[in-house]
Order: structure tokens, then sequence, then C-alpha cells
């Protein structure tokens, strides 16, 4: 293993992932040349919302995506940048950060508890772990960067170390209690003023798919490879439009966004300027206005470009707009996989897509957009996972 990428100097350990070469096709996920050892003395922030699937069972699965987004936008504020490494999950989201800033990892994971606590009743399971401890039981952490656009790139994890700390989350360990009641993140810049989105080619499939612990990595990669190439051929692509999402009604959704406002005046004050800004908004957008800088025919564009709809952490994570035929034949090629002990995986089949957008600035191109099925999406195809034979 590369020792010395690994205990790298406080300068050096701060710019790792700035300083981590970005690749544009998605199929070269495969490729280990590409992701590179996470120093030592960084640490993994983890979250997890406990029962998910029983709250997307009761229909609330845009509380349950806007809970797991909250934690990207509330690290994001803290450090000013979107330019560290994260993955959204559906309903949890995990990041890496130097030892420097643990304690700021912390206190963001501590209030976005308490906050999703205090505002949806979910018990969000959050954790710090350190990488060394990952090392210490035989597990790596790699990063890699995909660059999505030439505007925004999404980390993709290797290595085992994330799937292992997240387990070890989830059995109690690392974890760490919710700040205070009313507390209160700073979640500028997480909306979605869109509305939930249609297949264009019949159905939106979020597939999971993770490398068995015994399995042949080269088998695992040559799966994957497989897979990518049937999502990447013409009865498949991302679940968006072209021309990006449908717009929804002005005050749709507006209770969950209000959750995320800072009242630090009037409540009916703060609550009165968001939605007059989400009525001015939805009219730019409905008649193509340019306010400014602000162009929205450009930021839709942007919009399609930056969209998180592919992953990678320890496996591959999909939602795609396709054929109910192609649906059946990548089940198929996952199931054979499952029986040759390679892989297990999950699926889910929905009628629509949701996204959760996290916006710090409009007139900027790095604004960041998660995708998951509407009707469950990775939560789901978590629960569906069907272990190798």
């Amino acid at each position: 293993m590369d020792t010395t990428s690994r205990k790298m100097g406080n300068g050096a350990e701060s710019d790792f992932y700035a300083r981590l070469p970005v690749f544009d096709h998605f199929s070269q996920l495969t490729d280990p040349g590409l992701y590179m050892p996470v120093p030592d003395d960084w640490v993994l922030g983890l979250s997890d919302i406990v029962r998910s699937t029983s709250a997307i069972g009761a229909g609330r699965y845009k509380e349950v995506n806007t809970a797991a987004a909250s934690v990207i936008a509330a690290v994001s504020n803290k450090l000013g940048t979107s330019e560290f490494p994260f993955v959204f999950g559906g309903d949890g989201a995990s990041f890496a950060l130097p030892a420097s800033q643990s304690d700021l990892a912390r206190e963001a994971l501590a209030a976005v508890a308490a906050w999703v606590r205090d505002s949806f009743g979910f018990e969000l399971r959050i954790a710090v772990v350190p990488v060394a401890e990952i090392r210490a039981q035989g597990h790596d952490v790699r990063i890699a960067r995909f660059a999505a656009s030439s505007d925004v790139s999404y980390a993709m994890f290797s290595g085992g170390g994330l799937a292992y700390a997240e387990q070890r989350m989830k059995e109690g360990a690392f974890t760490l209690p919710p700040a205070q009641p009313g507390t209160l993140p700073d979640l500028t810049g997480l909306t979605c003023r869109f509305d939930e989105i249609t297949p264009q080619r019949g159905v939106i499939l979020s597939l999971i798919l993770l490398p068995e612990p015994k399995a042949s990595m080269d088998a695992f990669n040559a799966l994957v490879g497989q897979v990518l190439s049937l999502a990447e051929g013409r009865e498949a692509g991302r679940p968006m439009p072209e021309n990006g999402p449908p717009l929804t009604t002005p005050f749709k959704g507006f209770g969950i966004e209000a959750k995320t406002v800072k009242k630090d005046g009037s409540r009916l004050g703060a609550l009165a300027k968001l939605a007059g800004g989400r009525l001015i908004s939805f009219l730019i957008f409905r008649f193509g206005w340019t306010v400014g800088r602000f162009d929205p025919a450009r930021y839709r564009h942007q919009l399609v470009e930056n969209t998180d709809f592919r992953k990678f952490d320890d496996g591959l994570r999909m939602t795609l707009d396709c054929t109910p035929a192609l649906a059946d034949r990548l089940e198929a090629v996952l199931m054979e996989g499952r029986q040759k002990g390679i892989a297990h995986y999950g699926l889910h089949r929905q009628e629509a897509a949701l996204m959760t957008c996290f916006v710090p600035s409009a007139t900027r191109s790095d604004h960041i957009h998660f995708v998951d099925g509407a009707m469950g999406g990775y939560a789901m195809a978590a629960q569906a996972l069907k272990p190798a034979v």
C-alpha cells in the first residue's frame, strides 16, 4: 500500500482532494489507478436515517431525501465550499475531511441530527470514524474524482473502508449524540423547486450493486462493466429531460423548505420572505426571464449536467430512466453475478424520480443536484439487496 501518500504533512493533507486527478468517463470508475489513499489522519463523517423504509412506506420519501442532503449542505456551508469528498445515499450521506476539520464535522453532524429530529421526527444516526482506525482493521479508504460536468465533480470511494465504517456505525460504534433541541444548522441553498420527474423510457430504476467480501475484485469490476455497458445504451439514460425537470407550483414543498430557514427575527417575516422568493423564482422559470446575471435556460442546462444520478461508494449506485425490457436484462445480469458469488444487488422500480438541490448561489455554475427514485429509491433498493448464493 502507498504509505507515502498516507503520511503527508498538514499542508499536503488539507489539499489532498483538490490535487486528485479528475476523470470524465464514468466507465473509468473500475480503474484502481484513479483511486488515491486518503491520508491516515483524515476522518469519515457518516449519517443514516433509522427506520427510513418505514418513513418511505408512509410516503415521506421527499423528507427522507431532504434530511440526507442536509448533511452535505451543512458541512459545505461550514467549510464555505462544496469541494470536498461526499456521497449522497438517499437516506443518508457520508463525507471525508482532514483531522483539522474533525470538530467541524462533529458540530455539523450533531446540528443536523437535532434539526432532523425536531423537523421530521426522524432519528439520524451519526458518527465520525478515523481513517487510521479503519485501516487498522484491514480496510482501506481510497477516493477518486468524477467530473459530472465541467463545473462539478463528485467523489467516488473504494477500498471497503466506507462500507465497513457504516456497518460499525449501525452497530453503535463511533456514534455521536445530536445537539440540543432547537439547534438549526446553516442549510442555506438546500432547496428544490422542481416537480417529480416522470420517465421518458418507461421506468425509473434504482440500482445498488455491492461486491461479495470473498469475491475477486477483477470479477466484480467486470460485472460493473457489463452493467454500465447496458446502462449507457439507447434504452437508458439519466432520469432528467434534456431541458431539465418540470417546474412545480410556487408553494408545493414550501413546508419542507420553510424548516431550513433561520428565523432570527420575526417568524412570519422569514416565511413571507421565503414565499416571495419562491413566487419570484417560479415566475422567472415559467416565463424564461433573464434577471441580472441569472439566465434560467442556462441554469436548467447546468442542472442537467451537474446532476448526481450515478456514483460509486464501495459499490455501484445508479438511478436510471430505462425501458422495462432493459430493467429485466439488468436484473438477469445481476442475478447471474449473484449466483456466481461475485456480488449482491438490489433493484427498485418506480414511476418517477425526485431531485434535491443544493444551490448556495444561483448565479454560479457549481450548484449540485441529487436524484433518487420518488418511491423509495436507494433506500428501497438497499432493502431488496439479495446476497450471493
